[in-house]
């Protein structure tokens, strides 16, 4: 095995417990963190100038401090601004929310870069809440990273420090350099002039020159495209060779028993893709087909018919999601549609250690499980399937390449369907997922009505409280989202906890109200979502584990708190939670200053238009692929 496959935890500097954090951002190997890309970089000897910065743009700059002042207001309230100098200008850096620990590190004449969004403070340019980093402050003269010019800046999570994530990256390279191969053919790099995969993985991370970094991204850019292109084209050809697959029967058991069961009637879109993929897998040949469906649109149902259809000629059916949580609602979600046919065999498989776990393992391979839903653990050599006929993927682009293809691969090539909830302009979705049939349900159920966007200012709430104090009369119910589960030292931002506790003892006393979050025990999260779905609970605070899967039609009001801080795709997921019934719904953004023109932008685009494919339109392309890779 070649050492850059080995898992991540034998890393030195790693081990278990540091592993279960990197795992979070996608890094399960040693290849995988020397692939985990910087997103910044900082230059020791930036020649930015801060008469330079403009306002509502973000920048990154390096100053000297000269000035450290605390004050205090309020109570328990106290703000701290730091002034740093680049020798001729002043740059105000402002923090509402810090610590004795935070403040202790400053020092008067240290060298400091800092990264945020340009505001205003009395004439002089501000950063407030900025991301910073000191220079020069490790002391220890053997550290790699204490005299180089450019420092990488790297997406962290919990428990993953900066220092410590250069520090891995450094360790993952003087072990394991030697051991990177090259991945496109001679002639490619030759008329590209593309260097060698050694030399340009190391270039980006320790790169000298920063004119060098974007030419490498390039070579990365090409090589995703080039192999995802052959990829494709081997996909065709293969497909269209021979007929490979499982040829199905509609018996009409399993899957009329469900259509009389179900208490809405299935829109034309629904029917017209339910015709497709039955038509699919009826045939000989494998069914590789992209589902795509705005919120609300019903993607769902049409899973599970095509799943019952493979349970009627005797197949299991495979569900991966990418988080435990989706996987947690696409379960919940089964057993509901499917309560009235008992017969039916439902499991989740879930990662990491767990009572009973083994023993679904064993009725899995026996062929006593008919449906499986479960994250990346469906992947793993030890998981044996009896007899897989179909293999859903949801939120596709959140799995790599390879981690698809296992799952297509299993047993005698089962049908494919690949679910995405982002609408994807057709030109692009041809252009990446060349190989698959497109099915489209471009059609809400006949009883949503349009969901009303408002954006109001933070100084309006008041205003927002008492518009959806009407809805709570009339016995409605309210999801408020936050972006953070608790209170932060680092980012001024209101978290759940606080929220929860302000809505439930001042703002909606006389309502029930719960907090939801991910890093609730499952049993909790359960208890907390069925007391919302019955109604016992009026008003969820909530983070964003809300975004996709919860389904409660009498639901009809959306808050969302420092909506200027997510995506586009984000905001429409976490308004789709309401609009669910045949009531008027309403989805209240709160933007906090200060506001960026490009957050400005997608707000408006929010407001303007419920259409998810002119939301993806919206979208740059460059946003779309990302997410896509």
């Amino acid at each position: 095995m070649n050492p850059l496959e080995k898992e991540i935890k034998f890393l030195k500097g790693v081990g278990e417990y540091r592993a279960k954090y990197l795992n979070k951002l996608g890094i399960y190997t040693i290849g995988d963190l020397m692939e985990y890309f910087p997103r910044d970089y900082i230059n020791r000897v930036a020649k930015t100038k801060i008469r330079d910065l403009q306002q509502e743009t973000r920048c990154a700059i390096v100053g000297t401090i000269v000035s450290i002042e605390k004050h205090n207001y309020g109570k328990n309230k106290a703000q701290l601004n730091i002034v740093i100098t680049d020798g001729e200008d002043y740059l105000f850096c402002t923090w509402f929310k810090f610590g004795n620990w935070f403040m202790k590190q400053f020092k008067l004449g240290q060298k400091i870069w800092v990264s945020g969004l340009i505001t205003e403070f009395r004439g002089s340019p501000q950063i407030i809440h900025p991301e910073i980093e000191i220079l020069g402050k490790e002391g220890d003269k053997q550290n790699f990273w204490h005299k180089r010019e450019i420092l990488p800046v790297y997406p962290l999570t919990e428990k993953i420090s900066m220092n410590l994530m250069r520090q891995l990256i450094y360790n993952a390279f003087k072990l394991y350099h030697d051991f990177i191969e090259e991945t496109l053919p001679e002639y490619i790099l030759e008329k590209y002039n593309f260097e060698h995969r050694k030399i340009s993985l190391q270039k980006i991370h320790f790169a000298t020159k920063l004119a060098e970094v974007e030419k490498i991204k390039k070579r990365y850019a090409f090589e995703e495209l080039f192999y995802t292109q052959l990829m494709l084209a081997r996909s065709r050809y293969n497909h269209k060779k021979k007929p490979v697959g499982n040829k199905f029967e509609l018996k009409k058991t399993f899957t009329t028993k469900l259509k009389e069961s179900l208490p809405f009637a299935l829109t034309s879109a629904q029917k017209r893709v339910i015709r497709e993929i039955v038509s699919d897998m009826c045939s000989a040949r494998q069914m590789n087909r992209l589902l795509q469906g705005d919120v609300g649109s019903g993607k769902t149902i049409v899973i599970i018919f095509a799943m019952l259809l493979a349970l009627e000629n005797g197949f299991q059916s495979v569900l991966m999601a990418p988080t435990e949580l989706l996987a947690e609602q696409h379960f919940r979600s089964l057993k509901n549609f499917l309560e009235n046919q008992p017969k039916i065999r439902i499991a989740l498989l879930k990662g990491g250690n767990y009572k009973g776990k083994k023993a679904v393992k064993e009725q899995i391979a026996a062929g006593e499980i008919d449906i499986i839903v479960g994250t990346h653990a469906l992947i793993q050599k030890d998981i044996v399937f009896h007899k897989v006929g179909l293999v859903v993927i949801d939120e596709q682009h959140r799995f790599g390449v390879r981690q698809r293809a296992v799952l297509s691969q299993k047993n005698k090539h089962p049908d494919l369907i690949y679910l995405s909830a982002t609408p994807i302009p057709r030109s692009l979705a041809l252009t990446i997922y060349g190989d698959l049939e497109i099915s489209v349900l471009d059609e809400l159920p006949p009883n949503r009505k349009p969901i009303q966007t408002i954006w109001r200012g933070a100084s309006k709430k008041k205003l927002v409280y008492e518009e959806v104090a009407r809805e709570l009369k009339k016995g409605r119910q309210v999801y408020i989202v936050c972006p953070l589960v608790e209170e932060s030292e680092k980012m001024d931002l209101l978290d759940a906890e606080t929220l929860f506790e302000q809505i439930s003892t001042k703002i909606y006393p006389q309502y029930s109200v719960a907090l939801l979050h991910g890093r609730m025990k499952p049993v909790e999260k359960d208890k907390v979502m069925a007391d919302f779905k019955s109604g016992k609970t009026k008003i969820l605070v909530s983070t964003t584990v809300i975004e996709v899967g919860i389904d409660v039609p009498n639901a009809t009001v959306m808050i969302i708190e420092h909506a200027e801080r997510f995506g586009l795709s984000q905001l429409h997921q976490l308004r789709g939670r309401v609009g669910r019934g045949s009531e008027k719904s309403f989805c209240y953004l709160i933007g906090y200053p200060p506001i960026s023109n490009e957050a400005k932008e997608r707000l408006n685009t929010i407001v303007e238009t419920n259409d998810g494919f002119k939301i993806a339109e919206k979208d740059s392309i460059q946003k779309l692929l990302q997410k896509i890779f």
